[in-house]
């Protein structure tokens, strides 16, 4: 379920916040760390996540000439995974990515990577909220989200962009922490969760709140049976998961027929 309860409140960190004022509190926290985020990613996960992405990548399998659109693209790590695959160069062959993401700092910071290492085409950065996408309807082949449909603040309506945005035959990829993972594992996560994360947070990236928030998102993020339900509300067919990591995180596939 979306976490917009029927008064109109979302759950935000430890609290409740109103539901339009969810989308520049998340800004805020991605704006603060968007310097350290890849070094956060990297420390928090031991790098499994680049395994993860890797994994997306080898679901989605993108084509030559595809068009890509990576909501809440953030710095670009799945963008720039995706890219070579639709080249050389995407956009003479009419593909190419749309990096979205509501943190213009974000943006800034993986734009600065992919100039680094020599992507000067084939790809757009576009300040946009999941919610409200700038694409016209059935323009894209791929559609990705990578630890960003727990951010939105209605995940009903970012998964129907999704499906407006894919053209008949468009592959949508999810890649999401879950919130509840092998029983074995369950109070090792915890502690790790809620002692670990923010305290890297704190020392790391200065931001503790932040990574306190991100924690909490987790939580309250549907478990994948849940999430597949509303995928295939949103319109989206042939829904399948993968647990990655004793359930850590999940991959949700699906396709616009």
């Amino acid at each position: 379920m979306s976490d917009v309860d029927t008064s109109g409140g979302v759950e935000f960190g430890g609290g409740r916040a109103e539901a339009r004022e969810k989308a520049p509190l998340v800004r805020a926290v991605f704006t603060r760390v968007a310097p350290r985020y890849d070094l956060m990613n990297d420390l928090m996960s031991g790098g499994i996540h680049r395994w993860w992405k890797a994994e997306m990548v080898a679901w989605l399998k993108p084509r030559r000439g595809q068009r890509l659109i990576d909501a809440a693209g953030g710095t670009g790590d799945i963008a720039l995974r995706v890219l070579p695959r639709l080249a050389p160069p995407a956009v003479e062959t009419g593909g190419g990515v749309m990096v979205c993401d509501a943190s213009e700092r974000m943006l800034a910071v993986g734009r600065s990577r992919a100039l680094d290492r020599g992507f000067l085409a084939g790809i757009e950065w576009v300040c946009a909220d999941a919610e409200m996408l700038p694409a016209a309807d059935r323009s894209v082949d791929l559609y990705t989200i990578a630890f960003g449909l727990r951010n939105v603040t209605r995940i009903d309506t970012a998964l129907a962009e999704a499906r407006r945005v894919l053209r008949p035959g468009g592959h949508f990829l999810c890649l999401e922490f879950t919130p509840a993972v092998t029983p074995l594992l369950q109070p090792i996560y915890d502690l790790y969760s809620f002692g670990v994360v923010p305290l890297l947070g704190q020392f790391v990236a200065g931001d503790r709140e932040a990574y306190t928030y991100l924690v909490e998102s987790i939580r309250r993020f549907p478990q994948q049976s849940e999430l597949s339900r509303m995928i295939a509300a949103a319109g989206l067919e042939r829904v399948r998961f993968r647990n990655l990591t004793g359930g850590i995180a999940a991959l949700h596939s699906a396709w616009r027929l």
